[in-house]
């Protein structure tokens, strides 16, 4: 093996670990919905989570990935300990499903049919498919297809650049005795736990591992070893991520690492029996692929086997090795920058957290609206901090959608961040005017100024159908449903209409000596604060219909929505009725 060969290697070993890494985020862009759903059905239900993280992993082919998730999840209170537990078990058996894929390189055989199987018949035609696809379609969805053909082409050639450049290395006496010195158990563990964490990809060390069978060189007896320190090197990567975490989240990562290093104990200290006492002659045959893709499906299967049952103990285990601080309870992160890596799980959190602001914004200004007629110093204090937190989750929400926006998303997450941007700002406007609202209501309260009972029956009309308004916006927001989203412009029109009514009303009766000056300047500034709401409400409902139309421009959407002949005026009519002012008295 000469120079060349070497220099053949490490761009074969480049291209694998660039085709893995491509594969691997076009994959989870490409399953972002089910990514979603999979983790919608995560419960405390012991089996249900360890399938859930099996999927999640056998999707984006990266157990390292699901469990820098789960870490993310626990840190921002979204996840139990307990439920992570069950799911890194499941991811660990999950990522197994790559050393399957990559196996398909050491098919032989002469017949056509064999022959087809192997990556380097019908690579090509995925990678010409793949280039296809991302150069030609302008559909997101199928440029990560193109982009997954292309990662899984480029890895598979560069398991096969890989595989030929170190053929030679049979004949190499350093690298047989190499091999050799490695099926000593604990120095083969540790170098596949070394390999692992350098490279920070199990699957990926497994490929390189099965790469390096292809010599013939490679025993059983020093690739199990090896295979079982890989799991504990893949732990790397979730104990980096866990640094600043709370302490459950730490206690996840370490549970990841409690469950590999035990399993490797117990597994390795078996397999040291086994070969001491029986002396199977199968771990002196040469390795081949599919046998280490076997004996790392085994390895992983038993550890879950053993272990999975065992979930409290580990619990307790982690909690007793990370214990709780002086401070006692735990710091949840809103918003955990680890999700950024997934933008589709990101989105989902990142709603979440908007819809919690929606609902502490709507509340806010229902509650500035009783305060006009029963104003209480606890009321006053809590629409003040209702507010402040709206500017606190408008600030994180919107720091952390233009982080994601740096990401590579789909077209349709790069909507939804877009709506959510907008969304929260007319959330935190609402919040505002909940809060000059309530400047109103103090000023009556200081003041002691007064309505007269025509312009308090108006009042009542007013506020029911603000009240009305906050709350289809909210639930239209928080349920993505158009229909709902749909009632919302008519009846913002016919607030317009009863602000104007209603401020040429008490202008009337200012004239008339009804009302005073001083209490005429507080009622215009409630009016105004009350239609503005409805405003934003209007621009909420805009930003729903414009995703779900995939149409970004808010006011086309409103424009169109006022020019529907049927619908719309069928609405307006139907609210300009239920939100009647009442007819003036006589005074």
């Amino acid at each position: 093996m000469d120079i060349f060969n070497v220099l053949t290697m490490i761009g074969g070993l480049s291209l694998f670990l660039f085709g893995m890494n491509l594969m691997g985020q076009a994959l989870e862009r490409r399953a972002g919905s089910k990514l979603r759903s999979l983790l919608d059905r995560m419960t405390s239900n012991v089996m249900m989570g360890f399938l859930t993280g099996l999927g999640i992993t056998a999707i984006i082919q990266s157990s390292s990935a699901t469990t820098v998730m789960v870490v993310g999840f626990v840190n921002s209170g979204l996840m139990t300990l307990r439920q992570a537990i069950n799911v890194i078990m499941g991811a660990n058996v999950g990522t197994t499903v790559t050393a399957w894929l990559l196996s398909l390189s050491g098919i032989d055989g002469s017949s056509l049919w064999i022959r087809l199987l192997k990556p380097s018949s019908f690579t090509p035609v995925l990678a010409l498919i793949g280039i296809i696809f991302y150069m030609f379609s302008s559909d997101t969805k199928k440029k990560d297809t193109g982009t997954i053909l292309l990662g899984f082409a480029t890895l598979m050639f560069g398991m096969e650049t890989m595989s030929g450049a170190v053929s030679g290395l049979k004949d190499v006496p350093g690298f047989v005795n190499l091999f050799i010195a490695f099926e000593n158990p604990v120095l083969g563990m540790l170098a596949g736990m070394v390999l692992t964490a350098i490279i920070q990809s199990s699957s990926a060390s497994v490929g390189i591992l099965q790469a390096l069978a292809a010599t013939g060189a490679v025993s059983y007896a020093a690739a199990i070893p090896i295979i079982m320190g890989q799991n504990i090197g893949t732990c790397v990567t979730a104990m980096i991520s866990s640094v600043g975490t709370n302490k459950n989240a730490q206690r996840a990562a370490v549970v990841h690492l409690m469950f590999n290093v035990i399993g490797v104990i117990v597994l390795l200290s078996v397999f040291c029996i086994v070969r001491a006492v029986f002396a199977p002659a199968i771990l002196d045959e040469h390795a081949t692929m599919y046998g280490i893709a076997i004996a790392h499906s085994v390895f992983n299967i038993l550890c879950t086997a053993m272990l999975l049952p065992a979930g409290n103990l580990l619990e307790k285990l982690s909690i007793r090795l990370v214990p709780d601080g002086k401070r006692g309870a735990q710091q949840v992160v809103e918003l955990d920058e680890r999700l950024l890596a997934t933008p589709s799980l990101a989105l989902s959190r990142s709603r979440a957290v908007a819809s919690e602001m929606a609902e502490i914004a709507v509340r806010a200004l229902k509650n500035s609206v009783t305060a006009i007629r029963a104003l209480t110093p606890e009321l006053a204090q809590s629409i003040r901090d209702d507010e402040s937190l709206c500017d606190h989750y408008e600030d994180i929400i919107g720091t952390y959608l233009v982080k994601l926006s740096a990401r590579r998303m789909g077209e349709a997450e790069s909507e939804e961040a877009t709506e959510l941007l907008k969304s929260i700002g007319d959330f935190e406007r609402i919040s505002d005017h909940a809060v000059n609202i309530l400047a109103s209501a103090e000023e009556i309260d200081e003041k002691k100024l007064t309505f007269s009972p025509s312009a308090e029956s108006e009042l009542d009309v007013l506020f029911a159908a603000i009240k009305r308004i906050l709350d289809l916006s909210l639930d239209a927001f928080e349920r993505g449903d158009t229909a709902v989203a749909a009632e919302v412009e008519p009846l913002e029109q016919v607030i317009d209409t009863l602000k104007e009514q209603m401020r040429t009303r008490h202008i009337l009766r200012m004239q008339q000596g009804n009302c005073s000056i001083e209490a005429g300047f507080v009622w215009s500034d409630l009016l105004t604060d009350l239609e503005r709401t409805s405003d934003h409400c209007s621009n909420i409902a805009g930003c729903v219909i414009d995703a779900a139309q995939h149409n970004l421009n808010l006011h086309e959407t409103l424009r169109a929505a006022r020019s529907e002949d049927d619908c719309f005026r069928r609405r307006f009519k139907h609210y300009a009725h239920e939100y009647a002012l009442p007819v003036p008295s006589a005074q």
